[in-house]
């Protein structure tokens, strides 16, 4: 990724709950503490390898007939690799549930992968409505399964969509983050990403903010 959303790694920092051999990044305070700003060093928030349970990062991707427009649903994938490469270079687990029509599939996870596996995506391709609620509650069941399993564990949902939804999904209770990446485009936006970030207290990231991927 160019410019925009970027993860890094750094050291820790006694002020920000790290140490010298806090290596892992606690993504969910780093994100809050960063907002919609570029990621830099001071954003950056760790926690101890021995106090957690890792991170789990769900995403969940749009595959409705209105991704299909304006190559929406091609932009959603290629940022969703990148964000899933950055999720494994951190040896989290990751999850992946793809909606449309009248369904919503897990495709991959909870797991810690070794590699990103094209298979997973190359299927998926959009067509019907968009059952934005169904997608996020298959999400939402597949986090309070990990919450059980691992309580300690940090679990962040990504949704990658262009919010062409009527739905009114809730915000799931075992999501410690929350990120809406909106692919919306064109003069006629209704903005629906933004409004469900705003309502859920979460963070909310345009297309334009992952650069040229």
């Amino acid at each position: 990724m160019r410019s925009g959303f970027r993860w890094r790694q750094g050291a820790g920092d006694a002020t920000r709950g790290g140490s010298p051999g806090a290596r892992r990044i606690a993504w969910p305070r780093t994100l809050a503490a960063k907002r919609n700003a570029r990621l830099l060093p001071e954003h950056l928030r760790f926690v101890h390898e021995e106090a957690h349970g890792g991170v789990l990062h769900c995403f969940v991707l749009d595959c409705s007939g209105s991704m299909m427009r304006g190559q929406r649903l091609a932009l959603a994938k290629g940022i969703l690799i990148a964000l899933f490469d950055q999720a494994r270079a951190t040896r989290a687990q990751v999850a992946l549930v793809c909606f449309s029509a009248n369904r919503a599939d897990v495709r991959f996870g909870p797991a810690v992968p070794r590699w990103w596996n094209e298979r997973w995506i190359a299927p998926v391709g959009g067509g019907g409505g968009t059952p934005l609620t169904l997608g996020v509650e298959t999400a939402a069941a597949l986090l309070e399964r990990a919450s059980r399993r691992r309580p300690g564990q940090q679990r962040c949902l990504w949704i990658l969509s262009d919010g062409r939804s009527s739905g009114s999904p809730i915000r799931p209770a075992s999501a410690d983050y929350v990120a809406f990446v909106d692919v919306e485009e064109g003069p006629l936006r209704i903005g629906r990403c933004a409004e469900l970030a705003r309502e859920w207290g979460g963070a909310y990231f345009p297309r334009d903010a992952f650069g040229n991927i």
